[in-house]
């Protein structure tokens, strides 16, 4: 894998159907969260958006992971503000999405599997809010998106902890809606996709724009805040601690500065 290939593949399979695109991220192992990769996806997504043929999206990975998070072993820049305005032309979009969740989604990468309408998942899936153990404030609107999906203590336990939660353990508590064999991931997200098809896609998109009505501007709204908590964060003796300590797969040893 180069970095000249394109960060996200739009595939189309004749056994998934003619009203069924995959948009694949495209830099395996990892997948790591970027600003090229959500706006990849934005500008992907919005593109559907314009082909009457597609009905569904399946989001998938190439590699072992959904999207490992943000890659800390090189240098950093603060692109949160431009990361954000891209989160939110992707909340913005009609079609219906559907998340194949293998190996890790952490942080970002998490936030990215909530932006999904449903999200299949496989036992080796591992899901974490990890912010807090890296001395920092979760962002991506998952001040939003978690609550809806476990309610709210639940969320207040996973982004305080920042604990990793297994496939089983996230379908159990509704991070993940179905869970299969790693092997038959793609085919369950499949048969998912296909039973949306089947529908009429108007009115899908009509029940859609109803379920998530406000929420995209919940999220500007939510990301907005958690910007600002990130950017006062980021100057932190503990978020420096955090990311090293991440780097060098240690405990962070935080003392409030």
């Amino acid at each position: 894998m180069t970095d000249t290939e394109p960060l996200v593949l739009v595939e189309r399979d004749a056994e998934r159907g003619a009203h069924i695109a995959t948009l694949r991220l495209n830099r395996p192992p990892n997948n790591f969260f970027s600003v090229g990769l959500i706006e990849a996806i934005a500008d992907a997504l919005e593109a559907l958006d314009g082909d009457d043929a597609t009905r569904v999206v399946v989001l998938e990975s190439s590699g072992k992971h959904f999207c490992a998070g943000a890659d800390f072993s090189g240098p950093r820049e603060d692109t949160t503000a431009q990361l954000y305005s891209a989160a939110a032309r992707l909340f913005r979009t009609r079609k219906p999405i559907i998340a194949a969740i293998q190996g890790a989604a952490i942080g970002g990468g998490l936030g990215l599997a909530l932006a999904a309408d449903f999200r299949v998942g496989a036992p080796e899936a591992r899901l974490s809010a990890n912010f807090a153990r890296l001395g920092f404030h979760h962002g991506f609107g998952l001040s939003v998106t978690l609550p809806r999906l476990v309610g709210q203590q639940r969320a207040a336990e996973l982004l305080y902890t920042g604990r990793r939660v297994s496939g089983d353990d996230a379908a159990a508590i509704g991070l993940l809606d179905r869970i299969v064999p790693l092997a038959d991931l793609s085919a369950e997200a499949t048969s998912l996709a296909t039973e949306i098809a089947a529908s009429a896609p108007l009115a899908v998109e009509s029940i859609r724009s109803t379920l998530r009505a406000g929420l995209a501007d919940e999220i500007v709204a939510a990301t907005d805040h958690e910007m600002a908590e990130q950017t006062r964060l980021r100057a932190t003796a503990d978020f420096t601690e955090g990311t090293r300590a991440m780097g060098e797969r240690r405990a962070p040893n935080f003392d409030r500065r």
